[in-house]
């Protein structure tokens, strides 16, 4: 059997993705002396929200998640962040590869809310690895799973986040609305004779603060 363990010693952002992306750095140890074939390795990323404090600014953007602070013992929870995968070649006591994480910006996910929520600090992520090895031995390569016993700890800066997403969405977020909904919108910008999507909105903020 294989005795593996893994590491994450860095994050970067992927300037060369279609989408954004972060690039963690993972080492891999096999401590049996086994020669790896391959790796067909899975990770689930999961936010341990209740690893940090909160400034009053952020605690004001996660309330819908997580409530007023006062219930925060009860509210904060390990958060499913993504998935990610990666192909990891031959090598023999260990190596290093990247871990492509894709980011996004759908404010439907629980995750990214909490995400753009935070302005500064590091990120509490843990790694739980799964997955398939193949292993060379004298009778040919034979296959054993990734125990689930496999995770790594990672303070991921909260920068390297906001830097993935500005590298494609600089200075911007985007709002999944119903049709219905966007025509309404459509109909109050060209009735005011806002120029923007932007002046509508920030005109929608004005008239709500004034109602308040």
């Amino acid at each position: 059997m294989t005795a593996l363990s893994f590491e994450v010693t860095g994050a970067r952002v992927d300037r060369y993705a279609a989408s954004p992306a972060i690039l963690l750095r993972v080492a891999v140890s096999e401590a049996s002396g086994a020669k790896i074939d391959a790796i067909l390795l899975r990770a689930q990323l999961r936010l341990e929200v209740a690893r940090r404090r909160y400034l009053p600014q952020e605690s004001a953007l996660l309330t819908e998640l997580f409530g007023e602070p006062a219930r925060y013992g009860e509210t904060l929870r390990p958060m499913l962040w993504t998935h990610a995968s990666a192909l990891l070649p031959s090598f023999e006591h260990q190596a290093e590869f990247d871990l492509s994480v894709p980011c996004s910006y759908d404010f439907e996910v629980a995750a990214n809310k909490y995400l753009a929520s935070l302005q500064d600090g590091v990120i509490p992520v843990n790694l739980l690895f799964s997955g398939t090895v193949l292993v060379e031995g004298s009778a040919g390569v034979s296959a054993e799973l990734v125990p689930w016993s496999c995770e790594a700890s990672y303070p991921l800066a909260v920068s390297v986040w906001r830097e993935a997403m500005d590298a494609f969405f600089p200075n911007a977020a985007w709002i999944r609305v119903s049709r219905d909904v966007f025509d309404e919108l459509r109909r109050f910008k060209i009735a005011t004779g806002l120029p923007t999507w932007e002046a509508a909105f920030e005109r929608l903020c004005e008239l709500a603060r004034a109602r308040r």
